[in-house]
């Protein structure tokens, strides 16, 4: 019976060991839930310096993306910058030409090289300033986009059917873009 009693004394001492192991771990486990929910200082401390650090990232870019943006503007004005004292002076050149026209009818061949003098020292410096002709002949197919048709007559032949007769008046380009489209007449 003293051995009965001994095993009872054992189990009861073993199992008031188990229960406090079991609460042990649990208030550890405890401690550990709590630090897992909260983070440390220096997980704060990470994390809101990867959030400023994106943030920097994002202002970086949109200021590089503002810096191309306005250098991209600058170089269009710069190379648009003369384009109402270019388009003012389509007219004059229109007139340099019709009076070739009419000066080399004549017999005045001094005349007709001074006129084709000044003219071509004007062509050369709109020119240089970035001016173009753009070259248009009979024959060519009619493009709406580049063309800018005055009227419509009949073909005189079937090949010249929705294609350019005439050329009215010349167009011209600054840079890549046109300031005054070429007036033609086209064949229907």
């Amino acid at each position: 019976m003293s051995e009965k009693i001994e095993d009872i004394n054992d189990q009861s001492e073993n199992g008031n060991l188990v229960d406090d192991q079991l609460e042990n771990h649990s208030e550890t486990d405890d401690q550990n839930n709590v630090e897992l929910d909260e983070p440390t200082e220096e997980e704060k401390l990470k994390e809101e310096l990867g959030k400023e650090r994106d943030k920097f990232m994002r202002l970086f870019a949109e200021f590089e993306n503002y810096k191309k943006r306005t250098s991209k503007e600058r170089i269009e004005l710069f190379k648009t910058a003369n384009q109402d004292v270019m388009v003012s002076l389509l007219p004059v050149l229109d007139d340099f030409d019709r009076a070739y026209v009419e000066i080399s009818k004549t017999n005045e061949k001094s005349l007709l090289k001074g006129v084709e003098l000044i003219s071509n020292k004007l062509r050369d410096v709109l020119k240089n300033k970035g001016l173009e002709e753009m070259t248009v002949t009979q024959g060519d197919s009619f493009d709406s986009e580049i063309h800018e048709a005055v009227t419509q007559i009949t073909a005189p032949s079937k090949e010249l059917k929705g294609k350019i007769i005439d050329v009215i008046e010349k167009g011209y380009k600054l840079g890549e873009k046109i300031i005054r489209y070429p007036k033609v007449v086209i064949g229907q």
